[in-house]
């Protein structure tokens, strides 16, 4: 047990140190604005057609899925607000963090983790190039940019998805069902919901660069570093979410 604790406390601490290196090189110059344009593009673009595809599903689903039970009360015209509502507060954000987690964390610290092994970051290190700037730095903004940005593109084509779903059994114009939307949603809805997004990007980006940057000798510890960044963001995406709806809560009714 007492070395059970030990490990814990070690891992928080290298933790603590590599996220306090985060910081310092953030604020250094130079800048590498280049490769983080590049990462923007890689994690970012190259996950939107999952995330479209997935965020479409989720309306559609949700939207024929809660139809029948609003339609024994009557209250199907609360349905458009409903989705979105449940969309945008929590269903877009969370699996499409979740998505991001296992395909862009886990990428990263099998990419990262591959790069030690091979010995490419000593090389950068003998090339007078900041590894940690260029690989570290570069990912974890990037991520953070970047899955907000597709968060908020799930909460348009989810609403999109649950305006399709609508019509598949009664008729609506794309007009009303957006004005239903509006008449339900408010500010408090959509900008706690957008800010914890920031976090889970963050984390999602730093949790792989850990991972991949931290990473054992041999073949061996790419594959449990990719494996086990996917299982410590997704779990830290649940904690993040669960700290945030608390504290909207707190917000909402003070």
């Amino acid at each position: 047990m007492t070395a059970y604790l030990k490990n814990i406390c070690s891992i928080i601490g290298d933790v603590a140190r590599f996220s306090i290196s985060f910081w310092k090189e953030v604020i250094k110059s130079p800048f590498e604005i280049r490769e983080f344009i590049k990462q923007c593009y890689l994690l970012g673009y190259k996950a939107f057609p999952l995330v479209a595809i997935t965020g479409f599903i989720m309306g559609l689903v949700l939207t024929l899925q809660s139809r029948p039970t609003l339609v024994k009360f009557g209250a199907e015209a609360w349905l458009p607000g409903m989705v979105a509502l449940s969309l945008i507060k929590e269903v877009a954000p969370i699996i499409t963090a979740l998505i991001c987690a296992g395909k862009i964390s886990s990428g990263i610290g099998a990419e990262l983790g591959s790069m030690k092994v091979t010995e490419q970051i000593d090389a950068m290190e003998v090339s007078a190039i900041n590894p940690f700037k260029y690989l570290v730095v570069t990912r974890v903004l990037a991520t953070t940019l970047m899955v907000p940005l597709l968060v908020i593109f799930a909460d348009a084509i989810g609403v999109f998805g649950g305006f399709m779903g609508m019509n598949i059994h009664s008729s609506i114009s794309i007009f009303r069902y957006v004005s239903q939307i509006l008449e339900t949603l408010e500010y408090i809805d959509f900008i706690p919901a957008t800010i914890k997004t920031l976090f889970f990007g963050f984390f999602i980006g730093m949790i792989g660069c850990y991972k991949g940057f931290t990473a054992a000798n041999g073949t061996e510890s790419v594959g449990k570093a990719a494996n086990s960044a996917v299982v410590v963001a997704s779990l830290a995406i649940f904690i993040i979410d669960m700290i945030a709806v608390q504290f909207t809560d707190l917000i909402t009714n003070s």
